[in-house]
């Protein structure tokens, strides 16, 4: 009731004494009236009061801090999330079905897939190597986002394939700067934070990270890498902030029910010693370890194990007898079900090895390496099945993918040439990265092995 109703309803005696009651008796039937309608709404909304409580909030509550602006830089400070993401912009893909499992955790009973559960995808693609060509493209894409840097746009045109995979894995190849560091390129890495926060918006859930520049920051680089990571919520593998984090454990996710474990590890460090106090913060390959930590992966409840290793010969799209030799060592081993291989900056066969798949190299993802086949990419989109209790892997589908050198823009090669507003000249050498591809991915032909076919001209 408002003030003017409560001066009318006041007794004055007579008449007006009664009249005055029974505008009492109207008035208090219409707030009745007005609350039992006001609580009706409610009840068919009843979140609108969690959404308008967030409207207009300033306050930053991913725990992250700052990333440190490197000289030359605007001196924006980073006011995005930790999925990279601005207000109003587009969120990142989600995988609700998707989660990384915290290490040497063992799955539970009831996460077992179900029954239902027939088939699932696993997306894996090559190097993030971030040279300051690159960086400094993050920079200029980072002043029009307001991020110190923005990795996003170029990653963005792969959104579509990662997005329809249940889990999406790339390759990390290099730390981070450590705090109040400088970002620093070749031949010692040191990465923007904001490069992770750029694989998790263009939907990763995570990465494998043991890399012959592992070490390139020290543990720092490695723990800053790591920490990244953990605020965006994504896995890693292959490197170790702790004891009961490294040594060979597995991470495990769990897709659909399903528990996807990934194992990595590198050749070596290019001359930096594995840390005497850390033996554990970097795997290394050997062929015994990488079986043992396999089968304990397998053991503590694993579905399906993926190894990815760090391998191989730069620039050569035939597999080293080295490779071939670790491979063979590790197989047949039951415990393992796909590996996955990084390093040669050129695509690498795909084969299998006493029966299982092998993926000598998926070539760069994203990198500043100019030399036509240095551009071109793979990314592999790998369907796994259920066999009674058993789950292996059925087929693989290879995605050529191109970097495109000034905005530095990842292209899934097919949709770009199918894509009637790629200009010409691109479109010829993105015809021509399909071609090398293609070539060395069907030269041993490997039943279960696709590659869609090129578009018309």
């Amino acid at each position: 009731m408002t003030g003017g109703e409560r001066s009318r309803s006041r007794p004055g005696g007579g008449a007006g004494s009664n009249r005055g009651l029974v505008l009492v008796t109207l008035a208090v039937v219409a707030v009745v009236a007005g609350l039992l309608a006001f609580a009706s709404t409610r009840s068919v909304d009843p979140d609108r009061d969690q959404v308008r409580a967030g409207e207009g909030s300033t306050t930053q509550s991913d725990g992250s801090s700052p990333s440190s602006v490197p000289p030359g830089s605007s001196g924006a400070t980073d006011s995005s999330g930790p999925d990279g993401t601005q207000p109003g912009t587009e969120p990142p893909v989600e995988k609700t079905t998707t989660t990384a499992k915290p290490k040497g955790s063992k799955p539970s009973k009831g996460s077992k897939p179900s029954k239902g559960t027939k088939a699932i995808t696993l997306a894996f693609a090559g190097d993030l190597l971030p040279h300051m060509p690159v960086n400094n493209r993050a920079q200029e894409y980072g002043r029009e986002s307001g991020k110190p840097y923005d990795y996003t746009p170029m990653l963005a045109p792969m959104k579509p394939i990662l997005g329809a995979a249940d889990l999406a894995i790339c390759h990390m190849e290099v730390p981070l700067a450590p705090a109040g560091e400088p970002v620093t390129s070749y031949p010692s890495f040191g990465a923007p934070a904001e490069l992770v926060d750029g694989a998790k918006a263009a939907g990763y859930d995570g990465c494998s990270t043991a890399s012959n520049h592992s070490l390139d920051r020290g543990r720092a680089g490695l723990d800053a890498l790591l920490d990244r990571f953990d605020q965006n919520k994504m896995g890693h593998a292959g490197t170790a902030r702790t004891a009961e984090e490294g040594g060979g454990v597995a991470t495990v996710y769990e897709v659909k029910g399903v528990e996807v474990a990934n194992l990595s590890y590198a050749y070596g460090f290019n001359g930096y010693p594995v840390p005497s106090e850390a033996p554990w913060s970097v795997n290394e390959i050997s062929a015994d370890k990488i079986t043992a930590d396999s089968a304990k992966a397998r053991a503590d409840g694993a579905d399906l194990v993926v190894v990815s290793l760090h391998w191989g010969n730069e620039y050569e799209s035939d597999p080293s007898g080295y490779q071939r030799d670790i491979a063979a060592q590790v197989l047949p081993s039951p415990d393992i079900d796909l590996v996955i291989g990084h390093h040669a900056h050129v695509v690498q066969p795909i084969e299998q090895v006493e029966g299982t798949y092998v993926v000598y190299g998926l070539g760069n993802q994203l990198s500043n390496q100019t030399q036509a086949p240095r551009r071109d990419g793979m990314t592999v989109v790998v369907e796994a099945e259920r066999d009674g209790d058993q789950w292996k892997v059925s087929t693989i589908e290879a995605v050529p993918t191109w970097v495109d050198l000034g905005s530095f823009r990842v292209l899934p090669v097919v949709d770009a040439i199918a894509d009637p507003a790629t200009p010409a000249g691109l479109r010829n050498e993105l015809s021509a990265s399909y071609d090398r591809t293609v070539g060395i991915v069907n030269g041993p032909a490997t039943p279960g092995v696709t590659v869609d076919p090129k578009p018309p001209a």
